[in-house]
């Protein structure tokens, strides 16, 4: 699978096969992930109000992942199972706490933290897209997927527009290294996989 640009590291083999064993799991986060990523969306929509152009992007991306979410929803109670509360990953909390408190920073943060948790989503759901044994799965993470790079190209866009290419390109170099930090580590139990639990390839 090609690398993701915004990636400082890819997924490791451990974590794809710990997201291949349990598959019901990871579908009960991706629910949560998908309804978290509009929230994030909603979230900079009610910050930054006045911003020329911002609730136009974010918007449509919003409306987007809580398809998503009623997509996974309903594959999952095709499947006999419910949505549910699980732990999350310290993934999330260790980049928000990355993001600057001070204004523009905070919104040049905000965009890229957001932008990164989607393409690391976007790279896991290739890799389910492509080796899941499950033939739905396989197929639910490969419809998904022109949509999630679409998502992490927008916040690019929405960086690149409003500080420039070189202070966006600095400052993710930066944030990648801090996510890659958040995905270092071995898996302490197999029911504590997610879609961003720890498993990167620091040797690739």
């Amino acid at each position: 699978m090609a690398r993701v640009k915004w990636l400082a590291a890819p997924s490791s083999p451990a974590w794809l096969e710990q997201a291949i064993a349990q598959p019901e799991l990871l579908l009960i986060d991706h629910a949560h992930c998908e309804r978290k990523a509009a929230g994030v969306a909603l979230q900079l929509m009610f910050r930054y109000p006045s911003e020329v152009g911002l609730a136009a992007a974010l918007s449509p991306l919003a409306r987007e992942e809580l398809e998503h979410f009623e997509q996974v929803l309903q594959l999952l109670q095709r499947r006999g199972a419910s949505l549910r509360s699980l732990p999350a990953p310290a993934y999330g909390s260790a980049l928000t706490a990355q993001v600057r408190k001070g204004e523009p920073q905070r919104m040049l943060d905000s965009f890229l933290v957001a932008g990164l948790i989607e393409a690391r989503s976007h790279e896991r759901m290739a890799l389910l897209a492509a080796h899941s044994p499950d033939a739905e799965l396989r197929e639910l993470y490969g419809e998904l997927l022109a949509s999630e790079a679409r998502h992490f190209g927008l916040y690019w866009l929405l960086c690149e527009e409003r500080f420039g290419r070189e202070a966006t390109v600095e400052r993710l170099q930066e944030l990648a290294a801090a996510e890659v930090a958040a995905l270092t580590g071995d898996l302490a139990a197999a029911d504590q996989v997610r879609m961003h639990s720890v498993g990167v390839d620091l040797v690739s």
